[in-house]
């Protein structure tokens, strides 16, 4: 099994790259966030996982661990292939994914491709015991920040789970909350000040 390759970009297209080491040529499948950080033409290193089927032998390519731990996850549950899996990869990020299950959040799942409702309820059965070695982050470049804490403090950890209700991803909401973090002791006046901090970065 090939764990990484490291070589140059080649080519992007839609949802998989050429990726160019020793002379090969290799065409992995990605992510459309995976995508947005590769350039044509500069050296990457992808994590990947080799899916053999009966009629051929795909690649799947990763840029971070928790990435492709998540891509492991999701198709370890019954009915969820790596083209589903990709799919969900594509539209959330890991943190806002690993969010949604820990607030067992039945409405954001299902706005995900290729997973109705009957879907998203067994992604959260099966996946709420497994996802306590994700940590609820945002990753940026040349590091991460971590989200708020919910357990150190309970008001931003119900504000997170009203703003994550209403469409918002962790990624949006961890750097609204540490801004605006010790500045409200009531949820409702904290959820109101997050929504107005969106709205004017949106401006």
């Amino acid at each position: 099994m090939i764990g990484y390759i490291r070589g140059k970009v080649t080519a992007l297209f839609k949802d998989s790259c050429f990726l160019e080491a020793g002379g090969i040529g290799y065409r992995i499948f990605i992510s459309d966030k995976t995508r947005q950080k590769l350039t044509n033409g500069e050296e990457a290193k992808l994590l990947t996982y080799m899916a053999v089927r009966e009629d051929a032998i795909l690649l799947y390519g990763f840029l971070g661990e928790e990435e492709y731990s998540l891509f492991l996850l999701l198709i370890s549950i019954s009915k969820i292939g790596p083209k589903v899996a990709m799919g969900i990869l594509s539209s959330m990020t890991p943190s806002a994914f690993v969010g949604a299950v820990k607030t067992q959040n039945v409405s954001r799942l299902t706005k995900l491709p290729g997973i109705g409702k009957k879907t998203a309820e067994r992604l959260l059965v099966e996946l709420k015991d497994k996802v306590g070695a994700f940590s609820v982050e945002t990753i940026s470049d040349g590091g991460s920040e971590l989200a708020p804490s919910t357990e150190a403090d309970p008001v931003t950890g119900e504000a997170v789970k009203a703003l994550m209700s209403l469409g918002y991803e962790m990624d949006e909401i961890t750097p609204v909350l540490q801004k605006l973090s010790g500045s409200y002791d009531n949820v409702s006046k904290l959820v109101s000040a997050a929504l107005r901090e969106f709205a004017r970065n949106r401006e």
